[in-house]
């Protein structure tokens, strides 16, 4: 199927050449990827740094975390296009600006799973369409179906920090060893890291040495 690339970028309305291979223009493109963050927790900060003060008292457990930035728009926008919209494009550009982000490479990438049912009702599973772009795009497996998510977990954006934690206890299962020892787990929003946290804990029962993460947006840290 031939695929036509857009003539203007879609935040400006600015003509874009024809050679481009997202939906924005150079300009905007490079607004998008700029943002200071923590590395080891993915959250703003005011300069670019390895390790914020919550890290340094209470590091998350996954070493390191890419994002784009918080869950404001515009990516807020085509991530809900994505998900809600159906639109499947945007996964491939919102990979490429991520992409850009990482600068090691892990062995394998695998993603969050949905469970069965809400995967039938939606049709697709957004993390893994951003897996299977960033895995062509770095040139690194895809690992599919790595887990298994076996309860059917409350929906977590309308919970607190502590639901949250509650709601995703045992909640996934670990199908077979990891081929690697530093894997990446694909999410399309991490707030409070909980869901994510549970998918470390079972990497690191199999020995693995290095946890990334690799999302769009990550948000503030709710509470209670």
């Amino acid at each position: 199927m031939h695929l036509t690339l857009p003539t203007q970028c879609s935040l400006c309305r600015l003509n874009i050449p024809n050679l481009t291979q997202t939906c924005w223009c150079q300009i905007c493109y490079q607004r998008l990827v700029e943002r200071c963050q923590c590395a080891r927790c993915g959250l703003t900060t005011q300069t670019p740094m390895a390790h914020c003060g919550t890290c340094l008292s209470n590091p998350p457990l996954w070493h390191q975390l890419y994002c784009l930035s918080e869950y404001r728009p515009p990516l807020s926008v085509y991530l809900h296009k994505l998900k809600h919209g159906k639109q499947f494009w945007h996964a491939s550009s919102l990979a490429q600006l991520l992409a850009t982000r990482i600068d090691h490479r892990p062995d394998t990438i695998t993603y969050v799973p949905l469970h069965w049912r809400r995967q039938l009702v939606r049709g697709f599973n957004q993390s893994e369409l951003l897996a299977r772009q960033l895995s062509s795009l770095l040139d690194v497996p895809l690992e599919r179906k790595l887990f298994t998510r076996v309860k059917p977990t409350s929906k977590q954006q309308r919970l607190s920090k502590t639901q949250r934690k509650r709601n995703v206890q045992q909640a996934f299962r670990l199908n077979h060893p990891p081929k690697g020892k530093h894997i990446a787990i694909v999410d399309d929003v991490v707030t409070t890291g909980e869901t994510v946290n549970q998918l470390v804990k079972l990497l690191i029962k199999q020995n693995v040495r290095q946890v990334d993460v690799y999302c769009i947006c990550r948000t503030s840290d709710q509470t209670d």
